[in-house]
């Protein structure tokens, strides 16, 4: 069994072409989509977080709607970029979000990636201390909503509150006990992999990483998983870790998807730069008829090695459709890869 979600951009455009014109609409049609995703059975709705960008960009006030119009299927990120966060201020949101959703927030976090303006973490009121780099902020950022999500107390309480305190230091309210245990780390190189693993944190691993030894991407990132599964073990955590993939898969089984994705040029892995230094590799979309959908997936070495797949989908082109291209894949391919 696999545990199978959709991962939205949310973004929108004012295009005629496009099903999503307004931050509106993007918003509107997220929770629609994942409450037509829960209908089909999927395992998972997700969202991604940019800033300065016409995508979705506040994560808990959509999570907390999604969580109030579902009930079965789990809501989560993938990922936010902790170098805009005020951990405090989040915990908060996240432990609303979770209590709303009785418990189902999944919720992916990393250092981030380039955004659409330069060090906009900046404009947010963050810089990282002399020395350190914005990625290490954004660790110690995580850190320390790590620590506060234990739901301990650490704060001295006024001996004259406006309401009565229980006895003891004071921790953030409201604390939802759990999501310690629900917190993700998006790694995109095999170091920051074993870092989210002793630290006690389950692993996003997307749809590109570090470029570390030359081999097809698939197996990079099957490498990076075993790589977090041992370090995983070493830490001597007691629970199960959870791993996902994020992909780009689609089944053709209407002419519609055949005019859409018949062509998608995308059957191989890219290389790139992430920033100035990284190179990275890029993994293949998938797009095909399922019978052959299924043999190329079984030779995906890091889908194998993982227990959720999530589905990145093309929101821009409406509800409906993005519900016909998930149910695609759980109707026709899923049953076939033992995944249900």
């Amino acid at each position: 069994m696999k545990k199978i979600g959709f991962l939205s951009f949310g973004h929108w455009s004012p295009s005629v072409h496009s099903q999503t014109r307004s931050a509106a609409d993007t918003l509107l049609q997220s929770i629609e989509l994942a409450v037509a995703a829960e209908e089909l059975g999927a395992d998972g709705a997700y969202f991604r977080v940019h800033h300065f960008a016409r995508q979705l960009a506040s994560p808990f006030p959509l999570l907390a709607a999604v969580g109030a119009r579902t009930s079965r299927i789990e809501i989560g990120t993938a990922v936010i970029d902790m170098r805009y966060e005020n951990p405090m201020y989040m915990a908060e949101d996240a432990g609303a979000a979770d209590l709303i959703a009785g418990g189902r927030l999944q919720l992916g976090i990393s250092r981030g990636s380039p955004e659409q303006v330069i060090d906009g973490w900046r404009y947010f009121g963050y810089a990282p201390p002399e020395g350190e780099s914005d990625a290490d902020m954004g660790r110690h950022h995580a850190e320390a909503l790590l620590e506060v999500l234990k739901g301990e107390g650490f704060a001295k309480p006024n001996p004259r509150p406006m309401f009565p305190n229980p006895p003891g230091l004071l921790r953030l309210e409201p604390h939802s006990e759990g999501l310690r245990e629900r917190i993700w780390w998006g790694a995109s190189s095999n170091a920051t992999a074993i870092w989210a693993a002793k630290r006690g944190m389950n692993l996003q691993s997307s749809t590109l990483k570090d470029d570390e030894t030359g081999e097809p991407f698939h197996v990079q990132q099957a490498a990076q998983i075993r790589a977090y599964r041992e370090a995983w073990q070493q830490a001597g955590h007691t629970r199960v870790p959870r791993v996902s993939v994020s992909r780009s898969i689609f089944a053709l089984v209407s002419e519609q998807d055949r005019i859409y994705f018949g062509r998608s040029g995308q059957e191989a892995d890219s290389i790139g730069f992430i920033d100035e230094r990284t190179r990275a590799v890029f993994g293949r979309s998938y797009a095909a008829e399922p019978d052959a959908l299924i043999e190329q997936l079984r030779a995906d070495e890091a889908i194998a090695e993982a227990d959720t797949l999530l589905l990145t989908v093309p929101n821009q082109l409406g509800v409906a459709y993005n519900a016909h291209v998930i149910e695609a894949i759980l109707k026709h391919v899923a049953p076939a890869l033992g995944w249900r």
